[in-house]
């Protein structure tokens, strides 16, 4: 492939997806299992697959269900969640070539933000579960839809002064699709088939050595 040539003192970003690309693991199912309901979350992800939901339809099933989840079970159900290595490792390596680097996720703020804390993103864009007496109210307020990460996208890159084409995305679920088409190059990480079309490069085993391979080559070819 042709890789374009930038200024290098220009701005630029990366941003990822949060499920299962900077954490190891999916947030809805951890926290299903926390209020012992897995196989209702399992069912509604399996009908998204099977008769192709959109993901709002989907989210508003998922954050039904698990308004049966406590605030005081949550902070379990988030410690249980651990960020993935490899990212980890390379998202210093991306600052320190002039990046800056970003989450957008349509999962929930609670998660989100404990990710944050451990790989030190400079943005995170994501939605929240609304709550009352304690208990999550199967509601949920945010702008990170399959519609629209693209929006979010878009104005997070102007916010940071960043071109949406000097952006690089890392994702794996549909909701993805609407950036992957926006940036200069898509990376798919644990990948979804729904997107394959999309992306450049697709890496589909979750260990460092295939991603490491592909970013220490990306890296000198247009960084």
């Amino acid at each position: 492939m042709n890789c374009p040539i930038y200024d290098s003192n220009e701005y630029k970003m990366i941003v990822f997806d949060m499920d299962s690309n900077l954490i190891d693991a999916e947030t809805i199912d951890e926290f299903a299992r926390a209020a012992g309901i897995i196989g209702k979350v399992e069912e509604i992800t399996k009908r998204e697959i099977c008769e192709n939901l959109d993901f709002e339809q989907t989210l508003a099933e998922w954050v039904r269900i698990i308004r049966e989840l406590s605030l005081e079970t949550i902070p379990y159900a988030v410690h249980k969640i651990h960020t993935i290595q490899v990212a980890v490792k390379y998202i210093p390596h991306f600052k320190s070539r002039g990046y800056k680097d970003a989450m957008i996720s349509g999962r929930f703020e609670i998660s989100a933000m404990e990710a944050c804390k451990a790989l030190k993103n400079n943005f995170v864009v994501t939605n929240e579960l609304l709550v009352e007496d304690g208990w999550l109210k199967g509601k949920y307020v945010g702008s990170v839809t399959q519609s629209n990460p693209k929006g979010a996208f878009e104005e997070l890159t102007l916010f940071s002064r960043v071109r949406p084409e000097r952006g690089v995305v890392a994702g794996e679920g549909a909701n993805d699709a609407h950036i992957f088409e926006r940036a200069v190059f898509a990376i798919a990480f644990n990948l979804k088939y729904i997107i394959r079309e999309y992306v450049a490069v697709v890496i589909i085993e979750k260990i460092s050595k295939p991603l490491s391979l592909f970013l220490n080559l990306f890296l000198i070819l247009i960084l």
